[in-house]
């Protein structure tokens, strides 16, 4: 077997719609040599039907990452999928939520039950997603990738999701300091704006990607999600093994220019 990611074992989450960055991470992986397996959440019809467009089958799970029954059992079902003791090697984290409250302009008035959400799905989530696997991915040290969207400016109606990912890629470099030693990679690639079912949850999202019709040099397709998927994959290879802790700007380098 040929490929970027061949003999490896990886497990993808938030493919929910076949215009995710996550589905095209799956499919890439795949195409890449790479075993994969999915989680879904809420509508696992939907993603077991999304999972039917990839090249080849790849087995769904149900995982909330807010239910420590989920959490607890996951290890065990990834390994009845993939066959007992042969480890998992990459982990992509794509899972972030915030209540409408918490989005769209509304900063000053966001009650911290809904900021205490959007942090625990957005970012303590990739710990604990982590954490639950840690039995799998030391059997042979691997990657965790998880998706992130630029933190170090103050973005139009990002509001609190904003935050979340500032915690998401502190979380990241804690856990890439306490995982190096078991030869556990952590980092993130920071996409440019997607049209996803995500992007659409997100009150006022055109004004935010208007930014990258203009400021992108190298250009920006709000309905490509495959260049931040590529990204996704070089860093589950190993091409990437000294590389952790690390923010992978895939942006059309919005993230770098100035006024």
């Amino acid at each position: 077997m040929s490929g970027l990611l061949a003999g490896k074992r990886v497990l993808v989450t938030g493919v929910l719609t076949d215009a995710s960055i996550a589905f095209h991470a799956a499919r890439l992986a795949q195409e890449e040599g790479a075993e994969v397996v999915l989680t879904g959440y809420g509508r696992l019809s939907l993603v077991e039907r999304i999972a039917k467009r990839l090249p080849k089958p790849a087995p769904v799970l149900e995982l909330d990452v807010q239910n420590a029954e989920h959490l607890a059992s996951l290890a065990g079902r990834v390994g009845e999928q993939l066959g007992e003791g042969v480890g998992l090697d990459g982990v992509v984290h794509s899972i972030a939520f915030a209540p409408q409250d918490a989005l769209g302009g509304n900063f000053l008035n966001t009650g911290w039950e809904s900021v205490a959400t959007a942090v625990e799905v957005s970012a303590y989530s990739l710990k604990s997603l982590t954490m639950a696997l840690l039995p799998l991915l030391e059997q042979r040290g691997g990657s965790v990738v998880g998706m992130d969207f630029d933190a170090q400016v103050a973005w139009p109606k990002y509001d609190w999701m904003g935050v979340a990912k500032a915690a998401l890629e502190a979380t990241t470099r804690y856990l890439a300091r306490d995982l190096g030693d078991r030869d556990i990679r952590c980092n993130l690639v920071s996409a440019g704006p997607i049209k996803s079912m995500a992007a659409r949850s997100i009150p006022g999202f055109e004004e935010l990607a208007d930014v990258w019709n203009t400021r992108a040099p190298i250009g920006w397709d709000l309905a490509d999600p495959e260049p931040a998927a590529r990204g996704v994959v070089a860093l589950l290879s190993d091409w990437f093994p000294k590389t952790t802790g690390e923010i992978v700007h895939v942006d059309g380098g919005v993230h770098m220019m100035g006024a």
